[in-house]
């Protein structure tokens, strides 16, 4: 199971407590919320892309850096999906080392640059940097700010989740964040909290979310760009411009195989009717964990789910405000939030 579930809902759970709290750049991110979206989950996630090629149908399939051993549409042979560019071919593990790590800032580097990782104290520099320098090189539009405010919130939630950052309270089932829990953590925040607490129409959200364009702000906020700005002076290192046309390729893949990856995923979350008329996620996630979908949720209520989820939102909202009393000039945006969240939810 992928990410996209669950950074779509910590975005939207960290703007309505950052709105909550009157932090002026929600406005920013409920007007733009697909690229709000998109930056938290593709603003990161740089292997957002193939696994491999289905050799009885010479379909691309899986997600990248997820083993596949056999074909999810035949059960027969694989082969390895490669990005080609510049007259080579480079496998997702190799993208994921080489840019990850760059993009998650407080984890997720090799392990000859884990030094190069960002400490929690910083992220507020960081973040106010890279919205100055947005507002310098790639505005006027909010569009761009919106997208790394997406991509701070994938900062946070990833960091919460995957134990890299104290704080977050949840056992479920066999852990914080597992291969078997994560399936339940995407069945439950789509359909319980997504759908019936929120109302979110999750095909047309996520279809918004893959629609949108490569920003290029995120190749500056991931230092693989010309040496400039803010950002520049205030994190001088690891400035690596020579690697922008493939990081370039990369981010054009996450774009074109969001749009099949969601669709995968909304197969992968469906419910249907069981045996006894209630809904029932797939056998394949019922082997999986070894309990049906009546078990998933209330395995959630008793790890207190829903309230971790919420504590990802006020840390979210935490880092808006440390990030706006960083700087000044970031403290000014935003203004009235205007038609934002109630438009959105219109469509979605």
């Amino acid at each position: 199971m992928s990410g996209i579930v669950g950074h779509s809902l910590y975005a939207v759970l960290g703007a309505k407590a950052a709105a909550h709290r009157g932090v002026g750049l929600a406005a920013i991110a409920t007007r733009n919320f697909p690229s709000f979206l998109a930056g938290a989950y593709l603003g990161s996630d740089i292997q957002v892309m193939p696994e491999a090629w289905c050799v009885d149908t010479g379909r691309e399939v899986g997600f990248g850096t997820a083993p596949l051993e056999k074909s999810p549409l035949t059960g027969g042979a694989v082969r390895p999906w490669v990005l080609k560019h510049d007259g080579r071919g480079y496998r997702p593990t190799e993208i994921h080392e080489k840019f990850y790590g760059r993009a998650h800032l407080v984890f997720g580097w090799p392990k000859a640059e884990r030094d190069h990782a960002i400490p929690w104290d910083r992220l507020d520099t960081y973040f106010a940097a890279v919205l100055e320098d947005t507002l310098d090189f790639f505005g006027p539009s909010e569009r761009a700010l919106a997208y790394v405010l997406g991509w701070m919130v994938h900062v946070v939630g990833d960091s919460l989740i995957k134990s890299q950052r104290a704080g977050l309270e949840l056992h479920l089932l066999d852990g914080k964040y597992t291969p078997r829990n994560r399936q339940i953590q995407d069945l439950v925040s789509f359909h319980e909290i997504g759908i019936k607490e929120f109302h979110l129409n999750w095909p047309a959200l996520l279809a918004d979310l893959a629609a949108t364009p490569v920003e290029p702000a995120q190749l500056h906020y991931m230092r693989i760009a010309e040496k400039r700005g803010r950002l520049a002076a205030a994190f001088p290192d690891l400035w690596e411009p020579a690697h922008q046309p493939l990081l370039c390729a990369v981010l054009a893949e996450n774009r074109r195989w969001c749009a099949q990856h969601a669709r995968d995923e909304l197969a992968a979350v469906a419910l249907t009717p069981g045996a006894d008329g209630k809904p029932e996620c797939s056998e394949t996630i019922r082997r999986s964990t070894g309990l049906n979908y009546a078990q998933m949720v209330e395995l959630a209520e008793q790890a207190h789910f829903r309230r971790a989820l919420g504590y990802i939102g006020d840390v979210i909202a935490d880092l808006m405000e440390a990030t706006v009393r960083a700087s000044s000039r970031v403290r000014q945006l935003g203004g009235d939030h205007g038609p934002g969240w109630e438009a959105w939810m219109k469509r979605w």
